[in-house]
């Protein structure tokens, strides 16, 4: 008799699975209605969903522009992913018990329902780990020297996967010694925007436009050694003292509890004396 873990290859109907089924009838759906004249409103009407989902699918070209990437945490299984592919290569039917046998050995430390699950999500049998769009942007604008030795790879061959993104990081390198403040950043501002423009970034855009409309701002901001930080602090502390008030009290005295908190330093308690 054996058990119902020890299968080699079950493939349950997963959450993320039904999720994934879905967005691709939904995108589905609201294309071929746009392709038969229906307005965006009308198709959010027919459908029952929100207007800005139906924007979001509109905008998507192709399916797989709206399908989420499964998030999954750190599994201790990782470090065992190529043993197991590689077994797994080998002999297809191969019981999941018996890779748990096989990476025990090499120290794997957790239980036999953690390789489960972690072979029925499908990461076994991935190249590598799912990098999420947020995290790829966090490593986009990381600077390199402090990236760990292990994003280095995946982020080159992320990068390098289409022309969108070889422009994209190319883009993001350019504009990151804008930061420092520099007389000659007026002219690599103007540069840059150029050469944004003329790219094939679309969601760039809209970034490219802001700078534009307001050039003289967004020089003496990269060219100044000014900040604006001490401005925002202040800003922030008497946000917080009418918070504190509940918006209950008037301009006046809130402006005296701004003078009198700037003037004011407590003092250290003093021990009482036994009399």
């Amino acid at each position: 008799m054996t058990l119902g873990f020890t299968e080699s290859r079950p493939e349950p109907i997963t959450r993320s699975s039904t999720r994934a089924q879905t967005t691709l009838e939904r995108w589905h759906q609201i294309h071929g209605l746009l392709d038969q004249g229906v307005g965006l409103l009308e198709c959010a009407r027919r459908l029952q969903v929100a207007l800005n989902t139906v924007k979001r699918y509109a905008r998507a070209d192709r399916p797989a522009r709206i399908l989420r990437v499964p998030k999954y945490r750190a599994s201790l299984v990782d470090p065992y992913r190529e043993h197991l592919r590689k077994r797994r290569a080998e002999d297809p039917d191969v019981l999941v018990l018996h890779l748990f046998e096989d990476i025990k050995a090499l120290g794997f430390t957790g239980y036999l329902n953690l390789l489960h699950k972690y072979i029925n999500q499908g990461r076994a049998d991935a190249e590598h780990s799912h990098v999420s769009p947020r995290r790829l942007a966090r490593m986009l604008l990381t600077k390199p020297d402090n990236l760990k030795a292990k994003q280095h790879e995946p982020l080159t061959k992320l990068t390098a996967a289409c022309s969108e993104m070889t422009q994209l990081a190319a883009s993001n390198q350019s504009f990151a010694p804008l930061l420092v403040p520099h007389a000659d950043n007026a002219s690599s501002l103007t540069h840059w925007i150029n050469q944004v423009s003329g790219a094939d970034l679309p969601h760039l855009y809209s970034f490219t436009h802001g700078p534009e409309q307001d050039l003289d701002a967004m020089i003496a901001g990269l060219t100044l050694p000014y900040s604006n930080g001490p401005t925002e602090g202040v800003n922030t502390k008497t946000k917080q003292i009418a918070r504190q008030m509940h918006g209950r009290a008037g301009s006046t005295l809130l402006r005296h509890r701004i003078l009198l908190g700037k003037q004011h330093t407590p003092s250290p308690p003093q021990a009482r004396q036994s009399r």
